[in-house]
C-alpha cells in the first residue's frame, strides 16, 4: 500500500532518526509471524481427521484474508489510538477509523538539529507503517487459533463472518487496552493506576507486563474457543469415538513452523535488534524446550509412553506461556515457567471430557491454560518485580487482575457475537458432518483414494 505522505514526511535512516537495522528486523519478524498462520494450518490440519483436514486449514487461511483487510481499514486505528480516556480506554478510537489513508497516526514530529521535522515514526526507531505490518500478523493468528476448538462442524461462511466481527469487537479493543495505553496498560487511566497510583510522570507505580501477547493473543483466543466449543456443541461420537490425528508428520511440521515463526512473535516485539532481543530469544527457546520435556514426562508417567503429538503440543504450550514473560525473566526462570506450562497443559487437555465440552484440538487446554500461567507466572518469576526475586506481591496481584479482566471481557463479548451471527447457522448438518466437511463445504478432498 502506498501512502500519500508529504515529500518531507520521511527522514533518511540514521542516528538522529530511525534505525535501518531495527526496521529490517521488525519487517523480518512480521514475515516470520505471518508464516505462523500457515504453520498453524498444518498443525491443526494434521490433528484433524482425514475428511476435515482441508476445512481446518482453510479456516486459518480464511483468517489471513478477512483479518488482514480489516486491519488495514480500521484495525490499526482501534488498536493503537492515542485516546486513553473514557470509553476509548476500552474500545479504541472510532473518529478516525481509516488512519492508514492519512498521515495523522503514521507520522510524528521530532526535533532534529533544532528543527521540528515530520518523520514516519511509530515504535521507537521503527516507522509506524512497519509496526502496522508487524501487528497485523498478530491479529491474524489470534483469530486463526480459535478455529481449533470448532473443528469438523462449523460452517465456513459463518466462521468468516465471526472472524471479522470478533477481531473488531474483541481483539482490537483488548489490544488497545494492553498495548495502546488503555485499561490494562500502565497509563494514568488504567486499572494499575487505580490500584497502585501513579508517579510524577503519570505512569502507574506498578505496571502490568505482557511483552508479546499473553492476554491479547492467548488468553483471548483460548477463552473465545471455550465459549464457541460450548455453544456449538459436541461432534458426533464425542466421548465414544477416538478422534485420532490423520497425519502426525503434518503436526510436527506445523509445530516446527510455529517455533520458527515465534522468534518473530516474541523477539520482534522488542522493536529493536538489541541485547534484550537476544535475551528474549534465549528465554523463548529455554521455555519451549522445557515445556516439551514437561509434557512428555506427564505422558510417560500417565500413559506409559511419550508421543510425537505430545512433543508438538508441549512445544506450543511453552511458546504460549513464555510469550507475555519473555522480556522479564532470566533464562532459569524461563526454564521453570516452561516446564510448569508443559505439565499444566498436558493435564488440562483432559478437562474437556470431565466437563463435557468438545474443544476439538485442545485450544483451551493449551492456549488458555498456558496463557493464564504465563501471564500470572510473571508475578512469581520476573527478575525485577517477581515475588520469588524479592519484588513483593504487587506484580502478582496485578497480573492476576489483568488476566481475569481479559477472561471476562472476551467471554462476554464472544457470547454476544455468537448470538449476532446465529442466524447464519453455526453447524453443518449431521449428514454433512458424517460425510465430511471437506466435501460438503468445499467440494474437495485432501486425498484421492481408490
Amino acid at each position: 500500500m502506498v501512502l500519500a505522505l508529504p515529500d518531507d514526511a520521511f527522514l533518511p535512516f540514521g542516528p538522529e532518526g530511525l534505525s535501518a537495522g531495527d526496521t529490517a528486523w521488525v519487517l523480518t519478524s512480521a514475515a516470520l509471524v505471518l508464516l505462523m498462520t500457515p504453520g498453524l494450518a498444518f498443525f491443526y490440519g494434521g490433528l484433524s481427521r482425514q475428511k476435515s483436514v482441508l476445512n481446518m486449514m482453510m479456516m486459518s487461511f480464511g483468517s489471513m484474508g478477512v483479518v488482514s483487510v480489516i486491519y488495514v481499514l480500521w484495525g490499526y486505528s482501534m488498536s493503537f489510538s492515542s485516546s486513553h480516556t473514557g470509553a476509548d480506554s476500552i474500545l479504541g478510537i472510532f473518529d478516525n477509523p481509516f488512519a492508514l489513508f492519512g498521515v495523522s497516526q503514521l507520522t510524528e514530529v521530532r526535533e532534529i538539529g533544532g528543527v521540528d521535522t515530520f518523520v514516519s515514526g511509530g515504535f521507537g526507531t521503527v516507522p509506524a507503517i512497519v509496526w502496522v505490518a508487524f501487528q497485523l500478523t498478530f491479529a491474524v493468528i489470534t483469530v486463526a487459533l480459535i478455529s481449533g476448538a470448532v473443528a469438523e462442524r462449523m460452517k465456513f461462511g459463518t466462521w468468516l463472518a465471526f472472524a471479522g466481527i470478533w477481531v473488531t469487537l474483541v481483539y482490537f479493543p483488548l489490544a488497545h487496552m494492553v498495548w495502546g495505553g488503555g485499561l490494562l496498560s500502565g497509563s494514568e487511566n488504567s486499572i494499575a493506576a487505580m490500584i497502585f497510583g501513579v508517579d510524577d510522570e503519570g505512569v502507574a507505580n506498578v505496571s502490568p507486563i505482557d511483552f508479546a501477547g499473553g492476554t491479547v493473543v492467548h488468553i483471548n483466543a483460548g477463552m473465545a474457543a471455550l465459549v464457541l466449543a460450548i455453544l456449538l456443541g459436541k461432534r458426533a461420537g464425542f466421548g465414544r469415538t477416538v478422534f485420532r490425528p490423520h497425519n502426525i508428520p503434518f503436526v510436527m511440521l506445523g509445530a516446527a513452523l510455529l517455533w520458527f515463526g515465534w522468534f518473530g512473535f516474541n523477539v520482534g516485539s522488542e522493536g529493536a535488534a538489541d541485547m534484550l532481543a537476544g535475551s528474549v530469544w534465549v528465554n523463548t527457546t529455554a521455555a519451549t524446550a522445557a515445556a516439551m520435556l514437561g509434557w512428555l514426562l506427564v505422558e510417560r508417567i500417565r500413559d506409559g509412553h511419550a508421543t510425537s503429538v505430545g512433543a508438538a503440543s508441549g512445544i506450543v504450550a511453552g511458546l504460549v506461556a513464555i510469550t507475555p514473560a519473555c522480556g522479564s525473566l532470566s533464562a532459569i526462570g524461563s526454564l521453570i515457567l516452561g516446564a510448569v506450562a508443559g505439565v499444566l497443559s498436558a493435564l488440562a487437555i483432559s478437562l474437556k471430557y470431565k466437563f463435557g465440552y468438545d474443544d476439538s484440538l485442545d485450544v483451551v487446554g493449551v492456549h488458555l491454560v498456558a496463557g493464564l500461567w504465563g501471564t500470572i507466572g510473571i508475578g512469581f518469576l520476573a527478575t525485577e518485580t517477581g515475588l520469588f526475586y524479592g519484588g513483593g506481591i504487587d506484580q502478582l496481584i496485578l497480573q492476576i487482575v489483568i488476566a481475569a479482566v481479559a477472561v471476562v471481557f472476551t467471554g462476554v463479548m464472544t457470547l454476544i457475537i455468537a448470538f449476532i451471527v446465529k442466524p447464519l447457522g453455526w453447524r453443518v448438518s449431521k449428514e454433512d458432518e458424517d460425510t465430511g466437511i471437506d466435501e460438503t463445504e468445499h467440494a474437495e478432498t485432501a486425498y484421492e483414494l481408490a
